[in-house]
């Protein structure tokens, strides 16, 4: 079976981001196929790690697919790599449930994959050891096989740290990574910019695989890997061909960017054609039949966003005359009337009737369970299924009969415990869903868009 790691980290802004994508990167400049993986529901850490390892990056997320679903993904997707990079989201032993379920030990434990340890070293020096004593005995079925120093002070700095570490524990030191601001990707308010934000995108990615190359002991890194214990799992069988001749337009580009990769091959799977376009750059929408448009950050972009009139208005025309769309959180902000950030205001697509506010704290964060309400547009797997949000945006001045496809049984949603709002074939909201055996999303689009198609077809 394919070597893997689990990068993880005491506590979160701990480094891994910058550690996981310059080791995928330094594995790839060694000639290596690295397949990455990200824990937790993230889009922009996968982002990052996609582009170091030239392959999309796939989450596993515990509180959307079950242990089966989590070791099949990682199983199908890494076999014919060399070796899998998977990176923790938070603490080791930090999630949701009190006794660590959804933690990322949790996580190594059921896919048997050997963790190291990055350690934020700024602060501290012999205290390291009572630290890592500590993260060994809470759990001694997780296998922690190193650990990495990370922004070390210097030569005198690294030495106590080494010091320490080997007088106290049996954990390796791997390397040590020194404090340096070429080793620092930019945080904002939904967390570490995105690739495309950052300029010479390659570059930073090729100065942290170096970084990593000269501070980490790969040959090590590469040896840990290999010594992991296989685990059954199951490749994806073929699909009902369902939605041969579906064409869906994907709005991707600097301002939408939040989308999982495996959500894309869902839909591919059952026979639709993914269409992209840029609601940037593109005047136009191209000949589809049915509506994608994913998260991002429409409010760094909103000025440009309003300027290019001409798509906004006909994405208003196609949804108007019932055109199947799907949008989640930035989307929904771009398709309501107005945008509001930092006191300035652009005139958004309009056929949401309120304006989207972005604000200085979240508004909803966190895991969500949504129901379908009688308004809602396609069929439901079950009657809940889990979701997530995270967006510092609000919708006001929504009208009183505004429809909603979800009611939020856990989390923020839009308003008043719902969520999706329905417009013609539109739902659009602010929770994020994953495509999962418990929430079929994706095909129960391509069924309403391929209804709407036939009904629209001459007899």
């Amino acid at each position: 079976m394919t070597p893997r790691l689990l990068i993880a980290a005491a506590h979160k802004s701990s480094g891994k981001t910058v550690i996981s994508t310059g080791l995928s990167r330094a594995f790839a400049m060694r000639d290596l196929t690295v397949q990455t993986f990200k824990k937790g529901p993230d889009y922009i850490d996968p982002m990052w790690l996609g582009l170091a390892s030239g392959r999309p990056c796939y989450n596993l997320d515990f509180n959307t697919m079950n242990d089966e679903e989590v070791r099949n993904l990682l199983g199908s997707r890494s076999t014919n790599a060399d070796i899998a990079v998977i990176e923790s989201n938070k603490g080791l032993y930090d999630g949701v449930d009190l006794h660590g379920a959804d933690s990322n030990a949790a996580m190594a434990k059921l896919i048997k994959t050997p963790v190291v340890l990055v350690v934020d070293t700024m602060g501290t020096t012999r205290g390291i050891a009572p630290l890592l004593m500590g993260y060994q005995a809470f759990d001694t079925n997780v296998n922690i096989a190193g650990v990495i120093l990370n922004k070390s002070g210097g030569p005198r700095h690294e030495g106590k740290l080494r010091a320490a570490v080997e007088e106290y524990t049996d954990i390796p030191v791997l390397g040590t990574v020194g404090r340096s601001s070429d080793l620092e990707i930019g945080e904002r308010h939904l967390g570490l910019t995105t690739p495309s934000e950052t300029g010479m995108i390659q570059g930073v990615i090729d100065t942290l695989g170096r970084r990593m190359a000269d501070s980490v002991d790969l040959d090590a890194l590469v040896a840990i890997a290999a010594n992991t214990p296989d685990f059954e799992f199951a490749l994806a069988v073929p699909m009902d061909k369902f939605a041969q001749g579906l064409r869906i337009g994907v709005a991707r580009d600097t301002a939408f960017g939040f989308y999982y990769p495996d959500d894309f091959e869902a839909f591919e799977a059952v026979g639709a054609e993914l269409v992209f376009f840029d609601a940037i750059n593109d005047t136009k929408l191209p000949d589809i039949d049915g509506l994608f448009i994913g998260g991002g950050f429409p409010e760094t972009s909103m000025a440009k966003l309003e300027a290019n009139s001409s798509l906004r208005h006909e994405i208003k025309q196609a949804i108007e005359g019932g055109l199947p769309a799907y949008a989640e959180c930035g989307g929904l902000m771009y398709l309501c009337e107005t945008l509001e950030w930092k006191g300035q205001t652009h005139k958004m697509v309009g056929v949401i009737p309120g304006n989207a506010v972005m604000c200085e704290r979240p508004q909803g964060r966190g895991h969500t369970r949504l129901s379908p309400s009688e308004d809602c547009l396609w069929q439901i797997d079950g009657d809940t299924f889990n979701a997530h949000e995270f967006h510092y945006a609000k919708v006001d001045n929504l009208s009183a009969d505004t429809k909603f496809g979800f009611d939020v049984k856990r989390g923020a949603g839009i308003s008043g415990g719902r969520d999706g709002i329905v417009v013609n074939n539109l739902m659009a909201g602010f929770c994020h869903m994953r495509n999962t055996a418990s929430n079929k999303w994706i095909n129960h689009f391509l069924r309403q868009v391929a209804k709407v198609k036939a009904s629209k077809s001459p007899v």
